[in-house]
């Protein structure tokens, strides 16, 4: 979403975060000045407005023949993750006619944060850490302009089940704000309280690895922590937790669903904000409550529609954004970024945020879409609480009107590929075949 004199450009996403209960490992698409690893969590990643899928297009797929499903190899037993759901060695990477331009940026992302794919667990199963060392290595001098054959020398391509992808788009939006609260900017922008915690479930049993919930401590229980209304009624009040003021509620609720975005202040600068935390309750798409009850003409039922219908019924339209009891917390960015599940910086047109139970955090993923301009080489350096289950993805498109308006409009069917080590799925067939060994 941006916003300019108040106006939204393009269709700005709906999704879903986790709840309190139980929280899917994931991150932030953007972080303050803490540390990292203190920053992982669920950050929400764009999505349309409770997507639904739209039907299969027998156009898709034009760059490679998809396995067929009878040809799949299922590593494991657990369908939750990328060894369950069958696999395949896809087409020769040299076949898939990269495109300079984008491997080249593909190249550059995956040199960026290689390092972190050979220390990290892979939760998918497909790969161990010291798998990439070798290309993480090669990378590092390898010049950009001959990346696509950095690609074709280094890795091979696998199919995850049947390959069919769903991709949406998220950006970074820009709305009006300022550092100091006064009648003009009266919204207030917390950063993550310092009683808010994130409490990983796996550390107590192995049946919820991957699981965490978040919430606070009263006396000696764990118990959730204040929803939206109780934050917008001023249950943080009086704490410091200010970081800025925004001019606008609706402007900042929807920032808040992108996870991160930019403040223009009044002196003509900008402040880059990004996800810092999450209160652990239920997202709510408000999108779907409304359509639900009618409240929204044919016509009307895009963001713009649901926008154009807060802002004519302000009391109603500030009881349903309510309904939404999850509340983003924002840190201001100093470095470069917005930063993705990685802790590196995602970069407009080649990161994607995908499922990490079904590709490798920087992996990178090949994408054949029904809208051409998603086709090609992504970097999967991101995860959101709405991008779950094998060839999920939400690509990235940077800021700006142009980035608003493809993101918006991104909610396209086609195929994918994963790029894996060469000789990764020779290795896991036969693992499977002789688990002793």
């Amino acid at each position: 979403m941006v916003m300019k004199n108040g106006v939204l450009f393009g269709a700005m996403a709906m999704v879903s975060a986790c709840s309190m209960t139980i929280i899917p490992e994931g991150t932030a698409q953007g972080r303050s000045t803490q540390p990292a690893q203190q920053q992982e969590s669920e950050w929400v990643a764009g999505d349309m407005p409770d997507a639904t899928p739209p039907p299969s297009n027998n156009g898709v797929a034009q760059t490679f023949q998809p396995v067929d499903s009878a040809q799949l190899v299922k590593i494991g037993d657990d369908p939750t993750r990328a060894t369950g759901s069958g696999i395949a060695l896809g087409p020769d990477i040299s076949s898939l006619r990269l495109a300079a331009p984008k491997a080249a940026s593909a190249l550059q992302s995956f040199r960026t944060s290689c390092s972190s794919l050979v220390r990290r667990e892979d939760n998918s199963g497909l790969t161990n850490g010291a798998d990439w060392q070798l290309s993480c290595d090669a990378a590092q001098g390898w010049q950009d302009n001959d990346a696509a054959r950095f690609f074709a020398s280094y890795f091979e391509t696998v199919q995850i089940g049947n390959g069919k992808a769903f991709a949406t788009g998220y950006f970074e939006p820009q709305i009006s704000g300022s550092r100091l609260n006064n009648a003009k900017y009266p919204v207030p922008i917390y950063r993550r309280p310092d009683n808010l915690l994130d409490v990983d479930l796996g550390l107590f049993s192995e049946a919820l690895k991957d699981k965490r919930i978040r919430g606070k401590v009263d006396g000696t229980k764990l118990v959730p922590f204040e929803d939206r209304a109780q934050i917008d009624d001023g249950a943080l009040v009086g704490q410091g937790l200010e970081i800025a003021w925004a001019q606008d509620y609706i402007d900042l609720f929807f920032l808040q669903i992108q996870g991160s975005g930019r403040l223009a202040l009044p002196d003509g600068s900008i402040m880059r904000i990004g996800y810092a935390g999450q209160n652990g309750r239920d997202y709510t798409g408000i999108g779907k409550l409304m359509r639900e009850r009618g409240l929204l003409a044919d016509g009307k039922t895009n963001m713009q529609g649901i926008v154009e219908w807060l802002r004519a019924n302000p009391q109603e339209g500030m009881k349903i954004m309510r309904e939404n009891k999850s509340y983003v917390f924002l840190g201001e960015l100093t470095g470069p970024g917005p930063l993705g599940a990685m802790g590196h910086p995602v970069v407009a047109r080649t990161s994607v945020a995908t499922d990490r139970m079904f590709v490798p955090l920087g992996a990178p993923v090949f994408l054949d879409m029904e809208h051409d301009i998603a086709d090609g080489l992504w970097v999967a350096q991101d995860t959101g609480g709405a991008i779950k289950g094998a060839n999920r993805f939400d690509t990235f498109w940077g800021a700006g009107e142009e980035a608003a308006r493809i993101a918006g409009g991104m909610s396209s069917r086609g195929q994918a590929l994963i790029f894996l080590p060469k000789g990764s799925v020779s290795r896991l067939v036969a693992a499977r075949q002789n688990p002793g060994e």
